[in-house]
């Protein structure tokens, strides 16, 4: 409600209280407002009450495509699911009607150590066979990995991961209680496992430079599986950006349900959850406001799964130098890869 408007509904109320013997024009003139503007209100309060309802109904739709799933979202992850329910709403309108109704997305604390990071890099080139060129080898191409701590009510539980760099899928995760390096070799045999079909020589695991990833039986699997190893330089978190943004937009969004868990069971639960929502239900700006798994399919099959009135359909995303080198089959060349859009910030 306008300033004007609390104005009017102040001297409307006034007017209804049966001791005052102010009139209208008495009420305006003290409160610095037009009689004819007083009485234009009072005649759109039919339209007035249409728009509210209109306003509640729309909120509703946003407040069930904020909490879908248990994970709170930003803007434009409630303009995708919103999408994916059918529904076509302005981001500007989302968030007019959230601050209407005071729901507000959580908001990411910023990293020290990031920061500190940032302001000292620097143009060099990093000595690794990915030199960050997270999305420009294609699907199956570029497989981050790493380990990161999932606290709980109890002490600490460790995660490795496996992300394609170019679809953003977890292709592979496992959950330990202890950080010996069976779990990650278990994460490198478990996505041989389900995605080793299409993968070929090209294809490379990039990780940090920890004494898992340097280790002798890990470098043995990533070579029994036919894959190039990279690593990042010592310390420079750049190098494998995706993977800790990952792991630090997974945390903010179940923190919250691990707070109360005191068992390795109910974590992993949480954790396998999340996973899920997000490879099929967490729709991303830069894929194409898809969810990752969905962004591969449009990927391999060029169908693109949302019908948006007004709206083009994207072009598929092209294939790339690297894949074609590696003698997967090309598509028209014509096609643009910019299909994702621009990157989300939540």
């Amino acid at each position: 409600m306008g300033v004007q408007s609390a104005v009017f509904e102040i001297i409307h109320e006034s007017l209804k209280d049966k001791s005052s013997s102010l009139t209208v024009v008495a009420l305006c003139d003290i409160a610095g407002v037009s009689t004819s503007g007083y009485y234009n209100w009072v005649k759109s309060e039919a339209n007035r009450e249409k728009k509210e309802a209109n306003d509640r109904a729309d909120f509703e739709l946003i407040l069930e495509a904020y909490n879908f799933r248990g994970y709170k979202k930003g803007v434009l992850s409630i303009n995708m699911r919103l999408l994916h329910m059918g529904i076509v709403m302005n981001p500007k309108k989302i968030r007019r009607l959230m601050h209407k109704f005071n729901l507000f997305c959580p908001i990411r604390k910023a990293n020290p150590y990031r920061r500190m990071a940032k302001a000292l890099r620097t143009n060099n080139v990093a000595d690794n066979l990915l030199n960050r060129e997270f999305e420009s080898h294609g699907p199956r191409m570029v497989l981050l990995t790493d380990i990161t701590y999932i606290g709980f009510q109890d002490g600490f539980l460790y995660l490795s991961t496996i992300l394609d760099a170019y679809t953003k899928e977890a292709l592979a995760h496992v959950l330990s209680n202890s950080l010996e390096i069976d779990f990650v070799l278990e994460t490198v045999k478990n996505m041989q496992r389900d995605y080793g079909v299409s993968l070929n020589a090209e294809t490379m695991i990039h990780s940090d430079q920890g004494p898992h990833y340097t280790s002798v039986q890990f470098i043995k699997i990533v070579n029994d599986f036919g894959l190039r190893q990279s690593m990042s330089r010592r310390g420079n978190c750049w190098d494998n950006a995706p993977q800790e943004s990952f792991h630090g937009h997974m945390k903010d969004h179940i923190n919250e349900k691990l707070a109360s868990c005191t068992e390795f069971l109910e974590v992993k639960v949480i954790v396998d959850d999340y996973m899920d929502y997000y490879n099929n239900r967490r729709y991303q700006w830069e894929l194409a406001k898809l969810a990752p798994n969905e962004f591969y399919q449009f990927y391999t099959t060029g169908i693109y799964p949302l019908e948006i009135p007004n709206k083009p359909v994207p072009p598929v995303p092209s294939k790339t130098a690297g894949e074609l080198g590696a003698g997967l089959e090309s598509r028209d060349s014509t096609l643009d890869a910019s299909a994702a859009g621009q990157p989300l910030t939540e």
